[in-house]
């Protein structure tokens, strides 16, 4: 049966946490109150995720490996996927189990899809006579414009029908034709050629960065230093700075600072003011001199930490 609906968060972990299979971390990197709004809509074969966010942010997005997934940019809004940029008309094919720092800089809406492999292949052969071959790479393409305008269409009424039209795909032969229509234009779409080739330099930085996000995962509460970064990832730090100016455009130091922060913050939203402190917070999260901490949060978010923690909680 499928399933659908529109889900607003203020929060950006909750935002998060409704992609389920696909792991999304944000790391947001400017001032204001957090608000994004998700439009799902799953079908028997067909995922679509149609998402607006209203601050920047930095994300870092891991895919299941049993699907195939496209991302692609809905509204006019420049974003960069592994320091590519992107912008409306660009598509992305994701590698299987793929990893991506997806980067918005301001109001952005951008959509997803996941499709089964093995359906994609035999819909490929039966329109092109061409096999479909999993990229081991992600792959940015540039559709011809009348095959992206037909796919966006779709991607359009997909939304549609799932904030408006719950009688209509609970009907099989609604979904059936739904996800017929998506696969060919998506089959369309990926006839296209790569407009970014994946050289080796290309796929040994994004080998970097994904290690680089495994330690910090591992080890963003302990102290952090570039020369013991690099040598955890066994590169020269040169190399570490340039891959993440090119993924993050930021400096790995500022990028654990932001990380840091984040976590504070989602740490001071939940915690109870009469019994919690900045000062706690900030300790608990690696920043040991609280006015500096105070001033870097304020510039960062908009607004002091004791602000913060006397919030109600959001949902």
């Amino acid at each position: 049966m499928a399933e659908g609906g529109t889900f607003t968060f203020s929060d950006p972990d909750g935002f998060a946490a409704a992609f389920g299979k696909v792991r999304l971390n944000l790391t947001i990197t400017g001032a204001g109150d957090f608000g994004a709004r998700l439009t799902l809509l799953k079908l028997p074969h067909l995922e679509f995720y149609d998402c607006c966010e209203d601050l920047p942010r930095i994300g870092y997005m891991t895919l299941p490996e049993r699907q195939i997934f496209l991302s692609f940019p809905v509204n006019g809004t420049p974003s960069t996927s592994n320091g590519i940029v992107l912008r409306r008309g660009d598509m992305i094919l994701h590698a299987r189990g793929g990893r991506t720092h997806h980067q918005i800089g301001a109001k952005s809406r951008w959509g997803l899809i996941s499709v089964w492999p093995d359906l994609l292949a035999t819909h490929s052969a039966a329109l092109t006579g061409e096999p479909f071959v999993v990229p081991d790479f992600d792959e940015f393409l540039r559709p011809a414009r009348a095959h992206m305008a037909r796919f966006r269409r779709i991607f359009e009424q997909a939304c549609h029908l799932s904030q408006t039209g719950q009688d209509l795909i609970d009907r099989p032969e609604i979904a059936r034709a739904l996800e017929e229509e998506t696969l060919h234009a998506i089959i369309n779409c990926l006839s296209a050629e790569g407009t970014h080739e994946a050289t080796k330099t290309r796929r040994h930085h994004a080998a970097v960065m994904t290690r680089f996000e495994e330690v910090l995962s591992e080890r963003i509460d302990q102290k952090l230093t570039l020369p013991k970064l690099c040598a955890e990832l066994d590169v020269p730090e040169r190399t570490l700075r340039m891959c993440c100016a090119e993924f993050l455009g930021v400096s790995p130091t500022r990028y654990v600072m932001l990380l840091r922060l984040n976590k504070a913050r989602a740490a001071l939203r939940c915690a109870d003011p009469s019994t919690s402190s900045v000062a706690e917070v900030a300790r608990n999260h690696q920043f040991l001199e609280l006015g500096r901490f105070a001033v870097t949060y304020r510039t960062t978010f908009g607004e002091s930490p004791s602000t913060t923690l006397q919030r109600e909680p959001r949902t």
